[in-house]
């Protein structure tokens, strides 16, 4: 008898053609196996250095606080159609820092806003801009300044100067802004400032957001600052009295900057009220 083969289609006669025999190990995962171990152990090694890995503490930890008094400023020139309402914006590291508008400051704002930032390792001075605050456009830029820290500052002291500024009049034309600078170290300066990282925010300005992050390594050992006498209330009091004007919260903070120091204070308010 004999056995019939099953007909093959005109398609199936085409391909074959075309595609000539299949190799003896189609289909077969021989020699292969190797290779995806080898690709799995590389990507479970990856994984778990991506997971586990510690990332280094990137130099000293913040154990210092930069305590700035924003006072005054004399601009050269109005920019408003009116008169200005200026506020200043200021930059630490990658912090930022605003103070309130003075309604009508014009050329000569008055602001004596306290402002205490983290100084981060190596940051050694801070950029401040004086904007025009407007109600139906965009707040215009009215002066800026890239001021050095001053290695008294540094030290312990409490400085307070008046620095120029840079605009459209050109640098240094555009007017001078009073500002005290005073700086403390050790990590009960900074025990009530966490690290803060600002991003740009959907609108205008930007966003403060915590940073939550291991513990920093041990403090080197660093010499102590000099001794703060005690404030007493009387003292405070008395200040207070001398300049009824002036911000309570200013003249403490000024105080605290002088290391009790009555005499340095009064000297560092008078400058500011001038």
């Amino acid at each position: 008898m004999t056995s019939t083969m099953p007909s093959e289609s005109n398609e199936e006669r085409r391909r074959r053609v075309l595609l000539g025999p299949l190799p003896a190990n189609f289909l077969r995962t021989d020699g292969a196996t190797d290779t995806v171990d080898a690709d799995y152990q590389a990507a479970l090694a990856l994984q778990q250095q991506l997971c586990g890995a510690q990332v280094p503490a990137a130099g000293p930890p913040l154990t210092a606080r930069l305590s700035i008094t924003i006072a005054q400023a004399k601009l050269t020139k109005n920019y408003g159609l009116t008169r200005m309402d200026p506020y200043v914006r200021l930059r630490v590291g990658h912090c930022i820092y605003e103070t309130h508008t003075d309604p009508s400051g014009g050329k000569t704002p008055r602001w004596n806003k306290v402002i205490h930032c983290l100084l981060p390792p190596g940051v050694n001075s801070v950029y401040l801009e004086i904007f025009d605050e407007c109600s139906f456009t965009m707040d215009e830029l009215i002066a800026w300044a890239h001021i050095n820290i001053p290695t008294a500052v540094l030290n312990g002291e409490t400085h307070e100067d008046w620095y120029p500024l840079n605009g459209k009049q050109g640098d240094g034309l555009e007017g001078m802004i009073n500002l005290v600078l005073s700086y403390s170290v050790g990590p009960a300066a900074v025990a009530a400032f966490p690290p803060v990282l600002v991003v740009p925010s959907t609108g205008m300005g930007y966003a403060a957001m915590p940073v939550y992050s291991a513990p920093p390594p041990a403090a080197p050992h660093m010499p102590p600052p000099p001794q703060q006498a005690p404030i007493t209330p009387d003292q405070l009091q008395q200040i207070e009295e001398m300049f009824p004007s002036m911000d309570k919260e200013v003249i403490k903070s000024v105080l605290e900057a002088n290391r009790g120091n009555k005499d340095a204070t009064i000297n560092s308010l008078l400058q500011m009220s001038e």
